[in-house]
């Protein structure tokens, strides 16, 4: 029997969609790309934000025509969307056979049987009752869908710090660390596959352990994981800034196989607006915080993410935020236009910001951010760094600047690889483009002399090849 998954949203979803891969091929199912010929579809959806919503529901419609066309004969929803509107969908959508929430994946196959047989009464047990899923058939079941060099771990499930625009706690229920021996037998099982890189992923990542343990505990995570033979970078995605502890910067500084890299989603930096957002910080804490990195790792790199009009924001609050962003110079940034979302204390909040303005200051954030990160980019000109290659560019899939003169590939070269740095994470960031003579693989490390920026991506090449 074929099984078509398709997996939207975020890392932490597509680490539950990996996880249920791995049961299924235990249970002896195939996969399939074509829709066609899928005896069961699997949509992972996604519906942290309104776009995300309506590529689940866009999805979830498309794939449903196959039950009409194809071999499809059972279509199951699960993930976020199933967990938020799970009577909804089944209500409504006929063609979908069974829906599992976001901490039921360990149940996938026993409801794939039950869609089969035309059962659609599968129950949905409270999210503060239920443990975080695990696999019984082992760590080295999981499938690896990122090719296999890099893969997320997810360290914990759900969220307790219950932001006023956020949905997640009731998506995803409390915080709950996964105990150590369980990442760390995972961990080697994905290094056993050959995955070079390990990146860390929770809702927040920097109170793992508290709830388990009675203490922060990643910086111990982190020297364990250090210790696991094949990996060579660790990075941590996901940090709140008012978080970020002294032993967990200690261990970025000591472990060399720790990627200097941290992602600190600070959502805003008027006190005002954070307040109302639920934040635990204000302005003066994050310029504090974001100061002592870069004093304590010189050369580390910060990504943030940011919400552009949230309720009752003013003209002046935006300015102030712009004035952080100009006086911070993330390396890394992203805004989102505040999505009202149903069943969150700020969607009912006064004062709420037209789309236009909305859309006005975010790409207003953007532009101020593009002027920085290309200023940043070009200082890289003339460094040596360690970069992970990803796979060969293809003269047919030769990518194009904004400027029609300038093209990442060099003819003088027989070969141009795509590579990240580890100021890059994989999907969010930029990328190197290594022009070479050598043949590289996907997963080798070369030490790449960077010789041109281009927008937010660099071009490089080869200064001591070395692999592992």
């Amino acid at each position: 029997m074929k099984i078509l998954f398709i997996s939207l949203g975020c890392d932490k979803n597509l680490a539950d969609s990996e996880e249920m891969l791995g049961i299924l091929r235990a249970q002896g199912y195939e996969f399939t790309d074509d829709e066609t010929e899928a005896d069961v579809i699997i949509v992972n959806t996604c519906c942290f934000i309104n776009d995300a919503k309506e590529e689940s529901v866009q999805t979830i419609l498309e794939m449903a025509e196959y039950k009409k066309s194809g071999s499809c004969r059972a279509l199951l929803v699960t993930g976020c969307m199933a967990q938020r509107y799970r009577q909804e969908i089944l209500d409504e959508l006929p063609e979908v056979d069974a829906v599992l929430g976001t901490t039921a994946w360990d149940k996938i196959s026993g409801a794939i049987e039950k869609a089969l047989a035309g059962d659609r009464s599968m129950k949905m047990e409270p999210l503060d009752r239920l443990p975080i899923p695990q696999p019984s058939s082992g760590f080295g079941d999981r499938v690896v869908t990122t090719g296999g060099h890099f893969a997320y771990l997810k360290i914990a499930e759900g969220c307790d710090k219950h932001c006023s625009y956020c949905i997640i706690p009731k998506l995803r229920g409390p915080y709950r660390s996964v105990p150590m021996e369980r990442l760390l037998a995972q961990a080697e099982a994905l290094a056993a596959q050959g995955v070079k890189e390990l990146i860390l992923v929770a809702q927040e990542t920097t109170v793992y352990g508290l709830d388990l343990y009675g203490h922060k505990c990643l910086h111990l995570l982190i020297e364990a994981l250090c210790k696991i033979s094949g990996l060579r970078w660790i990075r941590i995605l996901y940090c709140y800034p008012e978080e970020i502890y002294d032993e967990l910067i200690d261990v970025m500084c000591r472990e060399p196989k720790v990627c200097h890299y941290l992602d600190l989603p600070i959502q805003h930096a008027s006190d005002a607006v954070l307040k109302r957002m639920g934040r635990r910080t204000t302005r003066a804490d994050l310029t504090a915080i974001i100061e002592n990195l870069r004093e304590k790792i010189p050369d580390i790199v910060l990504r943030t993410t940011l919400i552009a009009g949230f309720p009752g924001e003013t003209q002046q609050q935006h300015e102030e935020l712009m004035d952080f962003v100009d006086e911070m110079e993330f390396d890394r940034l992203g805004v989102f236009a505040y999505s009202q979302e149903e069943d969150t204390p700020a969607a009912s909040m006064p004062d709420q910001i037209a789309e236009e303005t909305k859309q006005k200051w975010q790409e207003e954030l953007m532009e101020l951010q593009q002027e920085i990160a290309f200023d940043r980019a070009e200082q890289m000109i003339g460094r040596t760094v360690t970069a992970m290659v990803e796979g060969e560019l293809m003269e047919e899939e030769e990518l194009q600047s904004t400027d029609a003169d300038l093209t990442y590939p060099c003819a003088a070269y027989a070969h141009t690889y795509v590579a990240r740095t580890y100021g890059d994470a994989p999907n969010v960031d930029g990328l190197l483009f290594i022009n070479t003579d050598e043949s590289l693989m996907t997963g080798d490390f070369a030490q790449v002399k960077i010789t041109g920026a281009q927008e937010y991506d660099l071009t490089g090449v080869i200064a001591d090849e070395f692999t592992e």
